[in-house]
């Protein structure tokens, strides 16, 4: 299983367009050291750091099926800068747009393109994901939707994936476990969440080789937010920031719980300042895992 971070951003990506902050400013410098350190792990940024918006791609080298995790809004761009193939199937996780909205770029790219969702009814948008996804894009002849009950394996590309609720109000959003039947390797990722995950998606995420966990900003900065922060440690560290989201030291806490070999976090915001936002295990577009 070798796995492509092609996007590892939040809502707004990173260099927000418009913003002049230092971290936007850093990411988008060609000749920031971060580049060449970088580099040293085989990401190419020498056009600058990207955090585009969140997607995964997941190769199986024994079938040479690829599945797509979300249709980022920046999946054209994210399929030309990284040398990954086009994939075979996509799962969505939940119906916010920096997830979903790419799937427009099925247009003209794929043959057939199956689409696994959840088929639970969300009491905000009175539908479930599957449905949400089939009615605003029955447009694309190519895209089947395939409706999935959480905690029940779908198989796909080779893979047997599996999606879990999550805590991401006042949507419903699903995390989802990745695994290989034929090497045992598994890739687990929180969607967005809270650190507030129930035990039984817990246990169905648990002991990956690699977790992506969503981790928008560090607890210290809750005191901005107007929600705070919640799901505090023994030592009053906010594990959540807001109510939507984890902070990045709930997603690493989360990575601890599900004994997870290896951690990255994922949906970073810009907010972070330019040091902090680039340091371990802080993940950028382009980082590539074999599993």
């Amino acid at each position: 299983m070798q796995v492509t971070l092609l996007g590892t951003g939040d809502t707004t990506g990173t260099p927000t367009p418009g913003c002049d902050c230092g971290t936007c400013r850093r990411a988008a410098d060609p000749d920031d050291a971060l580049v060449e350190r970088l580099g040293e792990r085989g990401v190419d940024a020498t056009g600058g750091v990207e955090r585009s918006r969140f997607s995964v791609h997941v190769r199986n080298e024994h079938t040479g099926e690829s599945l797509l995790v979300d249709t980022s809004p920046d999946l054209r761009s994210q399929f030309l800068d990284h040398d990954v193939a086009l994939p075979d199937a996509a799962v969505v996780t939940h119906v916010h747009f920096d997830h979903l909205d790419g799937l427009g770029h099925a247009y003209r790219l794929f043959d057939r393109f199956p689409v696994y969702a959840a088929d639970e009814t969300d009491s905000q948008t009175g539908e479930s994901v599957a449905g949400t996804v089939r009615r605003r894009y029955d447009y694309l002849d190519t895209v089947s939707v395939h409706p999935r009950s959480p905690f029940e394996p779908v198989e796909t590309c080779g893979f047997e994936v599996t999606l879990v609720p999550v805590d991401h109000p006042p949507l419903a959003c699903y995390g989802l476990a990745v695994e290989d039947p034929e090497t045992g390797a598994k890739l687990a990722i929180s969607g967005d969440s809270t650190y507030g995950i129930g035990e039984r998606s817990r246990a169905v995420l648990a002991d990956p080789d690699l977790l992506l966990a969503d981790g928008i900003v560090t607890a210290d900065y809750c005191e901005h937010h107007p929600a705070g922060g919640d799901h505090f440690d023994e030592a009053g560290v906010a594990r959540t920031f807001g109510t939507k989201h984890m902070t990045v030291e709930g997603a690493q806490a989360l990575g601890e719980d599900l004994n997870a070999d290896r951690t990255r976090v994922v949906h970073v915001s810009h907010f972070l300042g330019p040091d902090e936002a680039f340091a371990d295990p802080l993940a950028v577009d382009g980082e590539q895992y074999d599993l």
